[in-house]
């Protein structure tokens, strides 16, 4: 299970493809704002202060964001807790992406989500960044221990559903294409079916 640290950090918007790297950094916890009442989602005994702001703030924003960084067990990756809670929706993951892009494209599915739109696997949507669309993937339970560790101790079980966004290179390449180059494929697994005949449109 790779973890990091945590930390407050406002939306961050309009951020261009060409900006990505392999490079996330720590975690960081972000929402869309809301106008609801701050209230704890629920406490436990003893809890860690930083555990209690992220319950906090999922019942303020409806979204706690964990950034991983890259290291030798894969590239970084970001991914929500908390929108299945306050949204009925999957929570969502992105890998391999620079933490502020991550941030933003993880906070605009929660913006949306929480407006009522919803995302149907195998499907791409615009809207995330600017020129490009990102492809909606079913993640498979098996990566639920090695990614959202946080999300497992949030639930308290693996019934939640999460959605991998997937992106192309800037020349349009899909990870799954076949003159997709093995780095981008290493720089951005795909955590749900891969078969091609299921992932493209």
């Amino acid at each position: 299970m790779r973890l990091g640290k945590a930390h407050c950090s406002e939306p961050h918007h309009g951020i261009d493809l060409a900006e990505a790297s392999a490079q996330a950094t720590s975690i960081a916890l972000i929402a869309t704002p809301h106008t609801s009442p701050r209230r704890p989602v629920y406490s436990r005994p003893n809890m860690d202060p930083r555990d209690q702001k992220a319950l906090d703030d999922i019942a303020e924003y409806g979204c706690h964001v964990i950034h991983v960084m890259e290291d030798d067990e894969g590239p970084g990756f970001s991914y929500s807790a908390g929108i299945e809670r306050s949204s009925a929706a999957p929570e969502v993951v992105v890998i391999g992406l620079k933490r502020s892009l991550a941030h933003s494209i993880v906070n605009e599915y929660n913006r949306r989500v929480r407006a009522g739109e919803r995302f149907e696997v195998g499907r791409r949507y615009g809207g995330f960044i600017e020129g490009f669309e990102l492809q909606v993937v079913a993640v498979a339970k098996a990566h639920y221990r090695a990614y959202f560790g946080w999300a497992l101790w949030l639930y308290e079980r693996s019934d939640f559903r999460v959605v991998q966004l997937i992106y192309p290179t800037t020349d349009g390449v899909w990870p799954w294409d076949a003159h997709a180059a093995e780095w981008f494929r290493a720089h951005q697994p795909i955590l749900g079916d891969t078969d091609a005949s299921h992932l493209t449109d």
